[in-house]
C-alpha cells in the first residue's frame, strides 16, 4: 500500500480501471464451452445472458444516489468484494436457470463497481484539471483484453472454469483493495447536491437522454462483441478451439488503443468530431465482420470496430457528469444504466436472431444501432469545462 501511495490519483484510478474487468475478461472465453457443457443452443444461451440486464435493472436506480452519497472510493472498496465473488458463479452452475441467477447477481455487482470507477475519474478529472476519462476506460478495455488471454491460456492448460475464475478472481482481488484505499481523501466526498439542483430521483432531461441514445448503440455492439465473438468465429468462418478467443482479444486491444489516443483526439478535434470520426469507423467495421468469408478479415474487421467504439462511453460520462442540472453521480448512474443494459441486453437479442437465422445475421444486428449512434454524436456537446490548468482544453467549439 505504501508504494501506491505515491501514485497520483489519476494513475491510481487508472489502475483501478484496469483491475475491474479482468476476472470478467477470464469468464468470456469459456462462454461457449459453458453452453456446450449445460446442453444450450442460442436461444437458450441468450435467455440466460438476460441475467446480466435483470441485475443492471435491480441495482442501477438505488445504486446512483447511494455513490452520490458515499462517494466513489467507497463504493469501488464495496463493490469490488461483492463483483469479486459474483463473477465466478456463472461456472459454478447445474443448469440455465441458475446461470441466469448466478449472471443476475454477476450484473448488479459491475453496476455498482463500474458507478464507482466512472464517478471517481469524473471527480478526479474536476479536481486536478486533467483528461483522464478516456484513458481510464483504455485501461479498462486493457484489463479485459488481459483477463481473456488469461481465460484463453487457462483453458488451453485444461483448468476446468469453476477453478480458473475464481483462481484469477483471487489474485486480483487484494491488489484492487490496496488500490482502493490509497486512493486520496477528495474521492471520499460525497457529491452534494448543489441549491437548485434537481433530485436524483428526478426524471432525465432531454439532453441527459440524448447522450444516453448516443451511447446504447455503443454498449450493445461492446457486449455483442463480448458474448459472441467466439461463437461467431466458431460458426461463420470455421476457426479452431484455439483461434477463437482471438476476435474478442483483437477488439479489446484496438479498443484500448483508441482510448489511449482518445484525450489526445478529444484536445485537436473535440468531443463531437472525435464521436464522429469512430463512429464511422465502428459502421465500417461492423460491415467487414458481416461480409468476412475468412478469418483473417474478421480479425481485420474486430479491430477496426474496437477503434469505432473506443470512445464513445468515455465522452458521454463527461458529457453527463457536465450537465450540471444535478449530481454528476445520478446523471453518470442513468447513463450506467442504459450503458450496462445495451452492453448486457444486445447478446441475447443477437442470439434469438442467431436462432432463427444463423450468427452472421445476429451480428448485424449491431450495424442499424451504430448508425443512430453516429447521428447521435452532436448530443456529446460539453456544458462545462475543467479546471483551468495546463491541461484543460475549450471544447465548445467542436
Amino acid at each position: 500500500m505504501a508504494a501506491l501511495s505515491r501514485f497520483s490519483p489519476q494513475r491510481l484510478t487508472m489502475l483501478a480501471f484496469f483491475l475491474q474487468p479482468i476476472a470478467f475478461g477470464s469468464w468470456l472465453p469459456r462462454i461457449p464451452e459453458i453452453q456446450a457443457g449445460l446442453g444450450l443452443g442460442p436461444a437458450g444461451l441468450a435467455v440466460a445472458l438476460l441475467g446480466m440486464p435483470c441485475g443492471t435493472l435491480l441495482t442501477l436506480p438505488f445504486a446512483g444516489p447511494l455513490v452520490g452519497r458515499i462517494g466513489g472510493r467507497a463504493a469501488i472498496i464495496a463493490g469490488f468484494i461483492f463483483y469479486s465473488i459474483a463473477v465466478c458463479l456463472p461456472a459454478f452452475v447445474p443448469d440455465a436457470f441458475w446461470l441466469f441467477i448466478a449472471l443476475m447477481l454477476a450484473g448488479s455487482s459491475i453496476s455498482f463497481v463500474e458507478l464507482g470507477l466512472n464517478v471517481e475519474a469524473d471527480l478526479v478529472e474536476k479536481s486536478t484539471g486533467t483528461m483522464i476519462m478516456n484513458t481510464s476506460h483504455g485501461c479498462w478495455s486493457l484489463g479485459i483484453m488481459v483477463g481473456s488471454l488469461i481465460g484463453s491460456v487457462l483453458a488451453g492448460m485444461s483448468l476446468a472454469p469453476h477453478l480458473a475464475i475464481p483462481l484469477v478472481s483471487l489474485v486480483v482481488l487484494p491488489i484492487a483493495l490496496i488500490t482502493g484505499k490509497s486512493l486520496p481523501a477528495l474521492a471520499d466526498a460525497p457529491q452534494a447536491a448543489a441549491t437548485g439542483k434537481k433530485s436524483a430521483w428526478s426524471i432525465p432531461s432531454w439532453p441527459l437522454i440524448g447522450i444516453c441514445a448516443f451511447v446504447f448503440g455503443i454498449a450493445m455492439t461492446e457486449g455483442a462483441m463480448a458474448d459472441w465473438s467466439a461463437i461467431f468465429l466458431r460458426d461463420a468462418v470455421g476457426a479452431e478451439a484455439g483461434a477463437v478467443g482471438l476476435g474478442y482479444s483483437i477488439f479489446a486491444m484496438f479498443v484500448a488503443a483508441g482510448r489511449f489516443s482518445g484525450d489526445h483526439l478529444k484536445r485537436r478535434l473535440g468531443a463531437i468530431n472525435t464521436a464522429r470520426l469512430c463512429g464511422v469507423l465502428a459502421v465500417v467495421g461492423s460491415v467487414v465482420i458481416y461480409l468476412a468469408p475468412t478469418i483473417t478479415l474478421a480479425l481485420i474487421g474486430f479491430g477496426i470496430l474496437g477503434i469505432g467504439v473506443s470512445v464513445g462511453f468515455p465522452l458521454a460520462v463527461t458529457a453527463a457528469a457536465s450537465l450540471g442540472d444535478r449530481a454528476a453521480s445520478a446523471n453518470v448512474a442513468v447513463l450506467s444504466f442504459v450503458a450496462l443494459t445495451g452492453f448486457l441486453v444486445g447478446p441475447p437479442i443477437i442470439g434469438f436472431v442467431a436462432e432463427h437465422f444463423d450468427i452472421r445475421a445476429g451480428i448485424a444486428c449491431v450495424i442499424p444501432v451504430l448508425i443512430v449512434s453516429l447521428f447521435l454524436a452532436g448530443r456529446l456537446k460539453p456544458r462545462s469545462t475543467l479546471a483551468p490548468t495546463s491541461d484543460a482544453v475549450q471544447t465548445s467549439g467542436a
